[in-house]
């Protein structure tokens, strides 16, 4: 059976098609003076803060789980949670987040400008859901002030919220999950002899940002890894989070482990405690429960905003009467183990190194103490190497002898620059 040939297949000419439209992509609103490169990143912002260029995230919810993470953020915002792990890969220490301002980052002293649009009502209250339970974010509305804390797998973060006139705003303090060893840290010996000691009061104090709750997690962690003590902490919020070795350590957080700070100092004699650490000597309640858990055999560690280690004495004694002061002295002098006052700078390679001014209670400076001779006690710390003690001057020009920092940087951070000056200068 033969098959007819089927006829060639003429190849059809294809349609003209027109071009379709391309739509506009959604653009968000640059920063102020900001040049936006192909990458999508910030480039330069002349301001007078400083500019870093930072990736455009991806979009995308929040390792946590929660829903509402990804709802209600503008376009092209990331999650809270990205913000902090930039942050974290940064080494930035603080998040600073508010509705009407483009997001900023502290690093290492100077406020960062991320390159993002500013922040709107409904992606602030966003974020708060990713890191509040309902009930705090309720409370905040009702009281437009919220301190609390949260823990990533990366970082533990120190939350503040409060309200201003332009709207809602958030500040993040980053606090490592590892605690930095005084080695790491690179204290002076004397703290290990510091904290060694078996009853009295230590003082850590400085600035707000100054790392006092770096250096007592230290302190705390040595003790923890050198004596059996039963350690209590009360601190509003709990920042570093200990976990028990030759010490056995209770952390407790105001507001979340006890309803007010005072009860819970108050209790913490009656927890059998060799070690009480408070978070902040904030007024003169504490500051008297403080005292005689010291004189009846514990050690109690805590911080004051104080720049000196005899401002510190002195702000002390501001709390009482004059009636009260001379008891006060006598009580200090008999309580007191020492007083460390610190401060952090910049240091050549960008980084940050801290300088203390350490007052060692002798003999001598109890004697002082007493007396109110003030004067005396700058004189003992200058010379008082052999005890462990140190001024401010010395420590910044231990510093600058080190090559860490300039001599600008220290005569900034120097109470008495001029001083300073004169040591720098070979004449001290």
């Amino acid at each position: 059976m033969t098959q007819t040939p089927r006829p060639p297949v003429q190849p059809v000419p294809p349609l003209p098609v027109p071009p379709l439209p391309v739509p506009p992509l959604p653009t968000s609103p640059p920063p102020s003076n900001s040049q936006v490169s192909s990458g999508g990143a910030t480039s330069q912002t002349n301001i007078e803060t400083v500019t870093r260029p930072t990736p455009s995230p991806p979009q995308k919810p929040a390792s946590n789980g929660r829903a509402v993470a990804s709802n209600g953020r503008a376009a092209g915002m990331p999650a809270l949670e990205e913000l902090v792990r930039l942050a974290y890969d940064e080494g930035y220490s603080d998040v600073h987040l508010g509705v009407g301002e483009q997001p900023r980052m502290r690093d290492r002293g100077q406020m960062v400008i991320l390159d993002y649009p500013e922040v709107d009502h409904n992606t602030f209250m966003s974020w708060l859901r990713e890191i509040l339970k309902e009930d705090e974010i309720q409370k905040f509305k009702r009281e437009l002030e919220f301190d609390g804390a949260t823990q990533y797998e990366f970082a533990r973060v120190r939350i503040n919220v409060f309200d201003t006139l332009r709207g809602h705003a958030l500040v993040l303090r980053l606090i490592p999950v590892k605690i930095l060893t005084m080695e790491q840290l690179r204290l002076p010996m004397v703290f290990k002899d510091i904290s060694d000691a078996h009853k009295g009061l230590i003082l850590v104090t400085g600035p707000t940002g100054s790392g006092k709750s770096t250096t007592m997690a230290a302190m705390v962690d040595y003790i923890n890894k050198e004596h059996p003590k039963h350690i209590i902490s009360i601190e509003d919020p709990v920042e570093f989070v200990h976990q028990s070795r030759r010490s056995l350590i209770k952390q407790r957080e105001v507001g979340q482990n006890t309803l007010k700070f005072d009860n819970a100092l108050k209790a913490a004699l009656r927890e059998d405690p060799d070690i009480i650490l408070v978070g902040e000597m904030r007024d003169k309640e504490t500051v008297n429960t403080a005292l005689k858990a010291s004189q009846t055999g514990h050690l109690v560690m805590g911080t004051l905003h104080t720049n000196s280690a005899i401002k510190t004495i002195e702000r002390i004694l501001t709390l009482y009467s004059a009636e009260e002061q001379d008891a006060m002295r006598v009580a200090i002098a008999e309580s007191l183990v020492a007083i460390i006052a610190q401060g952090l700078c910049r240091t050549t390679d960008g980084k940050r190194a801290a300088f203390h001014d350490i007052l060692v209670n002798t003999e001598t400076v109890r004697d002082y103490i007493r007396q109110g001779k003030y004067d005396e006690i700058a004189e003992l710390m200058k010379n008082g190497e052999y005890d462990g003690m140190i001024t401010t001057n010395q420590s910044l020009f231990n510093l600058y002898q080190e090559g860490r920092i300039t001599e600008e940087t220290a005569l900034e951070m120097s109470p008495v620059p001029n001083e300073l000056a004169m040591m720098l200068r070979g004449r001290v």
